[in-house]
């Protein structure tokens, strides 16, 4: 029960209660439609029901398209985890926007968007809420997210689009827990996916994170590009103190020679600092 609960506090707090100190943070133009600026295609897929890394589980996805996508030359993929908070062209986050804007300006590669939701548990009486399985997905440590998404996701992508298999034209990017699992990808399968985006992230003991800035600094270094946000504000709770957890990433991440940023703002654990930057962001992650 601690870890639902955990779940469900940390779902309870992203991006519902925003305090004042967060009203400094508002979208740019990168994140608004602009005239002129083809406009790529987003499909909701039929529901997720057959995984055999998370058997069980239902979850929604979507896949973004851009509009000078060509079957011809494979397409960078970038993987948003909690995908629906993302998808939204009048969300907070409003990806699909961004990557119009930044791709019509050669400032990203043409890139294919997957929105994944996390996987949840059906309940025999349709009146009872499902039950989620996003802590133990984004949370947990090891490889069975990065499984998950190269055993089961890309291959049922690849089959209608070419993706590109050059773990430098992978990211993968998310909020809070899903910040933590964007990071537990690349660090787990440099192989595959070698560029990070976290906002929030929760590197604390939910389910062992907080060991990774000691694994960063012990272990060799691996071919990642990491930006991390957080705000002085976030959470400081029972599993541990978010912006110090995140200033410790960013310091082992920095001893030990990462490509990488952090920015450090005021906010407390939502995501608009984050979607306020993610134009930035992005132009920072696939500049080479």
């Amino acid at each position: 029960m601690k870890f639902s609960a955990a779940c469900f506090f940390l779902a309870l707090s992203f991006g519902l209660h925003a305090a004042p100190q967060d009203d400094q943070y508002v979208l740019g133009p990168d994140s608004q439609v602009q005239a002129g600026v083809p406009q790529g295609k987003v499909t909701q897929m039929p529901a997720w029901t057959e995984s055999k890394i998370f058997p069980g589980t239902t979850r929604d996805w979507w896949i973004y398209v851009p509009a000078q996508y060509t079957k011809e030359k494979p397409a960078a993929v970038m993987v948003f985890c909690d995908g629906a908070g993302f998808v939204k062209p009048d969300g907070q986050f409003r990806a699909p926007v961004v990557f119009d804007n930044l791709i019509a300006k050669g400032e990203m590669p043409v890139t294919i968007g997957i929105f994944i939701q996390p996987g949840n548990f059906a309940n025999q009486d349709p009146k009872v809420k499902p039950r989620s399985n996003r802590s133990y997905e984004y949370d947990s440590l090891g490889d069975l997210y990065a499984r998950f998404l190269l055993e089961e996701i890309l291959p049922a992508v690849a089959k209608d689009y070419t993706l590109t298999t050059n773990p430098d034209e992978r990211a993968i990017c998310g909020n809070s827990s899903g910040g933590i699992c964007a990071f537990t990808v690349a660090w787990e399968r440099p192989d595959e996916f070698r560029k990070v985006v976290s906002h929030i992230g929760s590197f604390t003991n939910i389910r062992g994170g907080h060991v990774y800035p000691a694994l960063i600094r012990k272990s060799d270094k691996k071919p990642l590009k990491v930006f991390l946000q957080d705000g002085k504000n976030d959470l400081d709770n029972q599993f541990g103190n978010w912006p110090l957890a995140n200033q410790d990433m960013a310091a082992a991440l920095k001893f030990a020679g990462y490509d990488f940023q952090f920015v450090l703002g005021e906010g407390t654990h939502n995501g608009k600092h984050g979607a306020s930057m993610l134009p930035d962001t992005l132009r920072w992650l696939w500049k080479k």
